[in-house]
């Protein structure tokens, strides 16, 4: 069962952090897409700490860096943070180019908590549904809004799938949604 008060304190501090935001290239207001991570951990038995980490695992990547996460720590207990810390690729602003990024935290995820590992594959999911069904809206100008070529992306997101099937337990049925996104992400 999850803990309602908590999760409406986590809410209302992840609309907090990220309510200037938007989502690359588009009016969608970022907080959206942390609900979305949210809600898909909800619907596959999520613990209230993997919920509440779905909505936090951008904060310290895009909103305050370890003085965020420290912030986090105390409000919303140990594992939630060490959860938000795995599911961030840098601390530091400016952030290391992109490719670094994505490769170290691949090459991390075999160290990483369960809990981590499925709190980011709803976050991936999300995100390559995003992309696939922008690039139908849109075309090929959607890869404008990335700091990557289409290619590498696509790298990312087959290399990830490619490690939760190796490293995370159970969750098949997302695990498979995930592949088959990015299977059409390949072909597009």
């Amino acid at each position: 069962m999850i803990n309602k008060r908590k999760y409406k304190e986590a809410i209302d501090y992840a609309y907090k952090l990220h309510h200037n935001q938007k989502r690359k290239g588009t009016n969608i207001p970022y907080f959206f897409h942390l609900v979305s991570v949210s809600t898909l951990v909800i619907e596959n038995n999520g613990t209230t700490e993997e919920v509440i980490a779905g909505l936090l695992h951008d904060a310290v990547e895009d909103q305050g860096g370890l003085k965020t996460l420290k912030y986090i720590k105390s409000k919303f207990g140990n594992k939630v943070a060490k959860i938000v810390e795995e599911c961030s690729d840098a601390y530091q602003t400016p952030k290391p180019p992109w490719i670094e990024r994505k490769k170290l935290y691949i090459r991390k995820m075999s160290s990483k908590l369960q809990s981590s590992l499925f709190v980011s594959l709803c976050d991936k999911s999300h995100n390559a549904s995003c992309i696939v069904n922008d690039y139908h809206r849109v075309g090929k100008k959607l890869w404008k809004r990335f700091n990557a070529k289409p290619k590498e992306i696509v790298w990312y997101y087959e290399s990830l799938s490619k490690s939760f099937n190796r490293h995370l337990k159970g969750y098949k049925v997302l695990k498979n949604n995930y592949a088959s996104v990015v299977k059409e992400m390949n072909n597009i």
